[in-house]
């Protein structure tokens, strides 16, 4: 379980695919602290395992340390994470403690699906995205609700038919990769799990 607080971007090094899986490398400085395989960690607010991990080189002390993950097929689908190279910033989180403050809002870490970046609107210091949906995904949103964008924990500001619109604050813009997003580029999301569990609570009643 997450947060949707993110405690670091990593660079992603190197991603190696086979016919039904993928293996990505990251390279992280802060997020790795202390972290042993079979870890889970949260790259652009899908949940991942840490399979190998390695600490910087000392002939490169401006480098950080690189962990490994092994993507399915379910997740190249469901995700953006196929899409990503060499070079690409991901959100990064590891998974909350018990003793944690939850700063954003319960994320699994499970995604629901794609959404896109139709418009990108600058408010003074702050961006107004405005992101596409699925309706499948759309019916689970409310104004001022929580909602998940790669990673992210963010509040609902307003709906219409077609997606939502979140208000991106400076600080958001400086340390999660939304700062680099732009119009048209996909998104990973996860939806409240509130709603989720209510729906199927209603529908087996």
């Amino acid at each position: 379980m997450f947060t949707g607080i993110v405690e670091e971007t990593g660079v992603v090094k190197k991603i190696a695919k086979s016919k039904q899986f993928a293996r990505i490398t990251i390279e992280a400085k802060n997020v790795l602290k202390n972290v042993v395989p079979g870890e889970s960690i949260s790259v652009d607010g899908a949940c991942l395992t840490v399979v190998q991990y390695s600490r910087p080189i000392r002939n490169k002390p401006r480098g950080g340390s690189m962990f490994s993950a092994d993507l399915s097929d379910e997740t190249l689908k469901r995700t953006t994470l196929g899409s990503l190279h060499p070079g690409s910033p991901v959100n990064l989180e590891r998974a909350a403690r018990f003793s944690d403050r939850i700063g954003g809002h319960l994320v699994s870490g499970h995604i629901d699906g794609i959404g896109a970046i139709k418009k990108i609107e600058p408010v003074e210091n702050a961006c107004l995205f405005f992101i596409e949906l699925p309706k499948k995904l759309l019916k689970y949103c409310i104004e001022k609700g929580s909602i998940a964008i790669d990673g992210v924990s963010l509040t609902v500001n307003q709906i219409n038919p077609r997606g939502i619109f979140l208000m991106i604050i400076p600080h958001t813009l400086k340390v999660t990769t939304l700062g680099h997003k732009k119009e048209g580029d996909k998104v990973n999301i996860e939806n409240d799990l509130v709603g989720k569990y209510v729906e199927r609570f209603v529908k087996f009643r």
